[in-house]
């Protein structure tokens, strides 16, 4: 799956939406990391940093089922 900068994606477990603002790499082991911002007022952080591989990868939902942690709701 490709990312899109400033796109905006829903998260499975939350139902809520991020902005996706950046991809880096990490300076020593170069592992890419994600950099996305809430798009709703959560009192513990606006901003998030997760590893590509979870952005990317499968969550339970509360359903009980796994499905993409997050999904593209609308591109820049």
């Amino acid at each position: 799956m490709e990312l899109k900068v400033g796109g905006v994606y829903r998260h499975v477990k939350t139902n809520t939406l991020y902005r996706l603002l950046a991809v880096g790499k990490h300076v020593k082991t170069l592992e890419e990391f994600v950099v996305y911002e809430a798009m709703y007022d959560n009192p513990v952080s606006k901003v998030w940093i997760r590893s590509k591989e979870s952005f990317l990868g499968e969550a339970k939902s509360p359903e009980d089922t796994f499905h993409p942690r997050f999904t593209l709701e609308k591109e820049s």
